[in-house]
């Protein structure tokens, strides 16, 4: 059965009790510099340090106990995993992470101070799901995916249905960074399936340097492989088989951005709002920088979706 806002709804209200409704922030400054409104939801602020605790949360506790004895796995460069730990930590059921060895040591800590087993293999797609798939054989532990799962995309749908209840006059655009693309997906749901949806626009914001869903999205064929290389870490994985779907029919366009623009992004946000961003969630302003005429005049949401990096190897 299709996905849809009612679902994203439910996933609210199963949540709610366990994460942060999370602020909706503003700069002046910004606003200025490039001719818009600019209305962050800081998700960075979310528990566990981003926007995957709502997808995790909301996975685990629509498990049945029965389902849970022999624990969840998982695949994830970081905060998926550390979100699916503290989900599972809190229905007392073991988490395994596998990880690639090349994710930033602050997410490895993370994953394991929320209590899960972590794995690690190489940094390709491939020998992710490769050891995922031979441990849930060895343990039968249930797979949690880190965004192709409805439960997931349902999840992080509820970041964009708090933006849009937060948010008192209506908004032209909604921008999203993309990687797996569960939250571009339920962001999109929600949008769309909201009264006015029609009037807001829903947008993706992607690495020039994994830009896997920007091919899909304009070819109409899903990118199956593809080697990521870029500092957005949060946005290496390979869109997923049903938020292709999602996206292809609910989301009007996809824009890419340079390394170096994430990184300029990345700084402004850190000193004109003064709060701490991966380079994953500074995405979408740099793709506003990037072509700040097509924003002029209009008034747009960001969800910034996470805050969890090494702060002893900033890229700048």
């Amino acid at each position: 059965m299709a996905l849809s806002i009612a679902d994203v709804k439910d996933a609210h209200g199963r949540i709610k009790p366990y994460i942060h409704c999370t602020p909706i922030l503003h700069s002046s400054q910004l606003n200025t510099l490039l001719d818009c409104e600019l209305l962050f939801k800081a998700d960075n602020m979310q528990k566990v340090g981003a926007f995957k605790a709502r997808g995790a949360c909301n996975a685990v506790f629509s498990m049945e106990q029965d389902s849970l004895h022999r624990g969840v796995v998982t695949h994830s460069s970081g905060n998926h995993g550390a979100a699916l730990a503290w989900a599972a930590a809190m229905r007392n059921t073991p988490c395994t992470v596998v990880m690639p060895n090349n994710a930033p040591q602050a997410k490895k800590d993370a994953v394991i101070s929320y209590g899960a087993t972590v794995v690690y293999c190489e940094p390709t797609m491939t020998a992710r799901e490769g050891t995922v798939a031979s441990l849930m054989q060895q343990s039968g532990a249930s797979l949690v995916h880190p965004y192709d799962d409805d439960r997931i995309i349902a999840g992080q749908g509820t970041a964009a249905l708090e933006t849009l209840s937060q948010i008192e006059q209506p908004i032209d655009i909604l921008m999203v960074p993309v990687g797996g693309g569960g939250l571009l997906g339920g962001s999109a749901l929600v949008v769309k399936q909201s009264s006015g949806g029609n009037s807001t626009q829903v947008i993706g914001a992607e690495p020039e340097m994994a830009n896997d869903a920007w091919q899909g999205y304009k070819s109409g064929v899903r990118v199956a492989k593809f080697v990521p290389n870029t500092i957005a870490d949060g946005l290496r994985g390979t869109l997923g088989v049903r938020n292709f779907e999602i996206i292809t029919e609910h989301v009007d366009d996809i824009f890419l951005t340079s390394e170096a623009r994430i990184v300029e992004a990345m700084k402004l946000i850190w000193t004109r709002l003064k709060v701490v961003v991966e380079p994953s969630a500074a995405v979408p302003l740099a793709a506003i920088m990037d072509q700040p005429e097509l924003f002029k005049g209009k008034r747009i949401a960001i969800i910034l979706s996470g805050g969890n990096l090494d702060l002893d190897a900033l890229p700048w």
